[in-house]
Protein backbone atom coordinates (compact mmCIF):
# COMPACT_ATOMS: atom_id res chain seq x y z
CA UNK A 1 0.00 0.00 0.00
CA UNK A 2 1.50 3.47 -1.13
CA UNK A 3 1.99 6.21 1.32
CA UNK A 4 1.83 9.60 0.72
CA UNK A 5 5.62 11.47 1.37
CA UNK A 6 5.27 15.46 2.18
CA UNK A 7 8.46 17.21 2.57
CA UNK A 8 10.56 20.72 1.89
CA UNK A 9 12.70 19.28 -1.11
CA UNK A 10 15.67 21.92 -2.06
CA UNK A 11 13.21 24.54 -0.28
CA UNK A 12 10.02 23.77 -2.24
CA UNK A 13 6.86 21.37 -1.03
CA UNK A 14 6.99 18.04 -2.56
CA UNK A 15 4.51 15.64 -2.07
CA UNK A 16 5.11 11.69 -3.50
CA UNK A 17 2.92 8.46 -3.16
CA UNK A 18 5.92 5.74 -2.55
CA UNK A 19 6.01 2.27 -1.31
CA UNK A 20 6.94 2.31 2.31
CA UNK A 21 10.14 0.18 1.88
CA UNK A 22 11.64 2.89 0.21
CA UNK A 23 14.70 4.80 0.91
CA UNK A 24 15.08 8.07 0.45
CA UNK A 25 17.53 8.08 -2.34
CA UNK A 26 15.84 5.82 -3.87
CA UNK A 27 12.80 8.49 -3.71
CA UNK A 28 15.12 10.95 -4.97
CA UNK A 29 16.91 9.26 -7.67
CA UNK A 30 14.01 7.00 -9.19
CA UNK A 31 10.53 8.97 -8.09
CA UNK A 32 11.67 12.23 -8.27
CA UNK A 33 14.32 12.42 -11.01
CA UNK A 34 17.24 13.84 -8.78
CA UNK A 35 20.81 12.15 -10.04
CA UNK A 36 22.89 14.08 -8.46
CA UNK A 37 22.66 12.21 -4.84
CA UNK A 38 24.46 8.97 -6.05
CA UNK A 39 24.43 5.53 -4.78
CA UNK A 40 28.25 3.93 -3.95
CA UNK A 41 28.18 0.92 -1.52
CA UNK A 42 24.04 0.90 -0.57
CA UNK A 43 25.30 0.48 3.63
CA UNK A 44 26.30 3.89 4.40
CA UNK A 45 29.72 3.42 4.22
CA UNK A 46 30.74 5.85 1.90
CA UNK A 47 29.36 9.13 1.58
CA UNK A 48 28.29 9.34 -2.04
CA UNK A 49 24.80 9.26 -0.83
CA UNK A 50 25.17 11.89 1.28
CA UNK A 51 22.18 14.53 1.55
CA UNK A 52 21.16 17.15 4.25
CA UNK A 53 18.11 16.72 6.58
CA UNK A 54 17.50 19.53 8.42
CA UNK A 55 20.58 20.81 7.61
CA UNK A 56 22.14 17.43 8.90
CA UNK A 57 24.32 14.90 6.85
CA UNK A 58 22.76 11.75 6.21
CA UNK A 59 23.24 8.59 4.04
CA UNK A 60 19.73 8.69 1.94
CA UNK A 61 20.93 5.03 0.68
CA UNK A 62 19.94 3.70 4.52
CA UNK A 63 17.41 6.09 5.65
CA UNK A 64 13.48 5.22 5.30
CA UNK A 65 12.26 7.64 2.81
CA UNK A 66 9.23 8.06 5.05
CA UNK A 67 11.33 9.27 7.85
CA UNK A 68 11.59 12.72 5.56
CA UNK A 69 8.11 13.24 6.14
CA UNK A 70 7.62 16.83 6.75
CA UNK A 71 11.76 17.69 7.13
CA UNK A 72 13.50 19.31 4.97
CA UNK A 73 15.61 17.94 2.36
CA UNK A 74 18.44 19.06 0.31
CA UNK A 75 20.34 17.93 -2.40
CA UNK A 76 23.31 19.07 -4.98
CA UNK A 77 20.65 20.71 -6.92
CA UNK A 78 19.39 22.59 -4.37
CA UNK A 79 22.93 24.42 -4.10
CA UNK A 80 22.61 26.45 -6.58
CA UNK A 81 20.89 30.08 -6.43
CA UNK A 82 17.67 30.94 -8.70
CA UNK A 83 19.46 31.60 -11.47
CA UNK A 84 21.55 28.17 -11.87
CA UNK A 85 24.96 29.85 -10.15
CA UNK A 86 27.03 26.94 -8.29
CA UNK A 87 26.94 27.54 -4.77
CA UNK A 88 30.35 28.84 -3.24
CA UNK A 89 31.89 25.53 -2.08
CA UNK A 90 31.21 24.21 -5.84
CA UNK A 91 33.06 26.91 -7.22
CA UNK A 92 35.98 26.12 -4.82
CA UNK A 93 35.92 22.63 -5.62
CA UNK A 94 36.48 23.42 -9.28
CA UNK A 95 38.84 25.94 -8.86
CA UNK A 96 40.96 23.38 -6.16
CA UNK A 97 41.27 20.72 -8.80
CA UNK A 98 38.66 18.68 -6.00
CA UNK A 99 36.95 17.12 -8.83
CA UNK A 100 38.35 14.18 -10.79
CA UNK A 101 35.58 11.54 -11.67
CA UNK A 102 33.22 13.63 -9.68
CA UNK A 103 31.23 10.41 -8.26
CA UNK A 104 31.48 11.46 -4.84
CA UNK A 105 31.22 15.58 -5.08
CA UNK A 106 28.12 15.81 -4.55
CA UNK A 107 28.36 14.39 -0.82
CA UNK A 108 31.56 15.69 -0.10
CA UNK A 109 30.35 19.37 -1.09
CA UNK A 110 27.15 18.80 1.07
CA UNK A 111 29.23 17.67 4.12
CA UNK A 112 31.02 20.91 3.69
CA UNK A 113 27.96 22.48 3.30
CA UNK A 114 27.15 20.94 6.98
CA UNK A 115 30.55 21.93 8.45
CA UNK A 116 30.36 25.13 7.33
CA UNK A 117 26.89 26.04 8.57
CA UNK A 118 28.15 24.98 12.03
CA UNK A 119 31.29 25.77 11.83
CA UNK A 120 31.97 28.48 9.69
CA UNK A 121 36.06 28.94 10.34
CA UNK A 122 36.89 25.14 10.80
CA UNK A 123 40.13 24.34 11.66
CA UNK A 124 42.14 21.38 9.14
CA UNK A 125 41.68 19.02 11.78
CA UNK A 126 37.47 19.56 11.84
CA UNK A 127 37.65 19.87 8.12
CA UNK A 128 39.19 16.27 8.17
CA UNK A 129 36.25 15.54 10.62
CA UNK A 130 33.13 16.63 8.91
CA UNK A 131 33.65 15.15 5.50
CA UNK A 132 35.31 11.43 7.31
CA UNK A 133 31.95 10.02 5.96
CA UNK A 134 32.63 10.37 2.43
CA UNK A 135 35.22 8.24 0.92
CA UNK A 136 36.98 9.79 -2.87
CA UNK A 137 39.51 7.10 -4.72
CA UNK A 138 40.84 9.93 -6.63
CA UNK A 139 41.82 13.16 -5.01
CA UNK A 140 43.88 12.01 -2.27
CA UNK A 141 41.76 14.50 -0.38
CA UNK A 142 44.15 17.47 -0.26
CA UNK A 143 42.25 19.62 -3.28
CA UNK A 144 39.19 18.70 -1.16
CA UNK A 145 40.18 19.96 1.84
CA UNK A 146 42.21 22.95 0.53
CA UNK A 147 38.88 24.08 -1.71
CA UNK A 148 37.20 23.81 1.63
CA UNK A 149 39.68 25.78 3.81
CA UNK A 150 39.78 28.33 1.28
CA UNK A 151 36.01 29.25 0.72
CA UNK A 152 35.75 29.00 4.94
CA UNK A 153 37.52 31.83 4.59
CA UNK A 154 35.86 33.71 1.58
CA UNK A 155 32.36 32.89 3.45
Amino acid sequence: MKKTLSFTLNGELTEVEIEPHLTLLQVLRDKLELTGTKEGCGMGECGACTVLLDGKTINSCIFPALEADGKSVTTIEGLTDGQGNLHPIQKAFVEYGAIQCGFCTPGMVLSAKALLDETPKPTEEEIRTGIAGNLCRCTGYLQIIQAIKEVSQKL
